[in-house]
């Protein structure tokens, strides 16, 4: 069970989770072993963009650069595609998301993971990800600029 740093903002609570690093988009990554890495959506970007109704994860075997689309995710709120910032092969989807995609909403840092994905070159990628003590204040900057919006 990972450590988690919070912060509350108006009547909401973000939490992220310290044993993994995030992209300023909200993706967390989390090494595995045999250069395998978890993915899925920050406490945040599930909140934000609301109940998670439909999601499709690119198949296994899809080989993705930088930028390419890893999710398609539909919401209460949104329809967008979302981008990868790491490349490599898509190895294995989370495909309890197709009948309960909802579950990325309860649970994004255990349950709800969207994809694990075999690293093209980790070192590099990971080199432009943050760990959890640097991302709580893009995340909070991103918080607060969601508040002040009428």
């Amino acid at each position: 069970m990972p450590e988690y740093l919070q912060i509350t903002a108006d009547k909401f609570t973000f939490r992220v989770a310290t044993d993994r690093v995030y992209s300023p988009e909200g993706m967390w990554f989390l090494p595995e072993k045999e250069n395998r890495v978890r993915v899925g959506f920050s406490d945040f970007m599930q909140q934000h963009n609301g109940d998670v109704a439909f999601l499709t994860v690119k198949a296994p075997g899809t080989r993705l650069e930088v930028g390419d689309e890893l999710v398609e995710l539909e919401t209460v709120k949104v329809t967008q595609a979302v981008p990868t910032p790491i490349a490599g092969t898509i190895v294995d989807v989370n495909g309890s998301l197709e009948l309960t995609p909802e579950v990325v909403n309860k649970d994004p840092y255990g349950d709800g993971w969207l994809a694990v994905i075999e690293p093209a070159n980790w070192e590099r990628d990971h080199a432009k990800l943050l760990d959890a003590r640097a991302y709580l204040p893009v995340m909070q900057s991103q918080v607060e600029q969601e508040l002040e919006k009428p």
